[in-house]
C-alpha cells in the first residue's frame, strides 16, 4: 500500500483528545484517524440518517401548517372582532 503523509493543524486539546480516543481503541493517532474518516456507515446508521432527513421534511411541513392555521385563526378572530364592532 503506498502511503503519503498528511499534516493536520489543530490545537493542543484536540491533540490531547485525539491521542485518548486512540488509546481507548489501542491503535495510534493516524490509525484512529483512518478508521473514523474511511468508516463505511452501517445499515443501522444509513436508516437513521433516512429517518432524520424524512423528518426535518416532516418539521418543516408542520411549521408550515401551523403557521396556515394561525393565519386562519387570526383572520377568523378579526372577522368576528369587525362584526361585533359593527353590530
Amino acid at each position: 500500500m503506498k502511503t503519503e503523509r498528511i499534516t493536520l493543524l489543530g490545537t493542543p486539546e484536540f491533540k490531547a483528545y485525539l491521542a485518548l480516543e486512540a488509546g481507548k481503541e489501542g491503535v495510534s493517532v493516524s490509525e484512529l484517524v483512518r478508521r473514523r474518516c474511511e468508516r463505511i456507515p452501517t445499515e443501522d446508521e444509513k436508516v437513521l440518517a433516512t429517518l432524520a432527513e424524512a423528518l426535518t421534511h416532516a418539521v418543516a411541513e408542520a411549521k408550515q401548517s401551523i403557521a396556515e392555521g394561525l393565519a386562519a385563526a387570526n383572520r377568523v378572530l378579526e372577522d368576528v372582532r369587525s362584526h361585533r364592532e359593527a353590530a
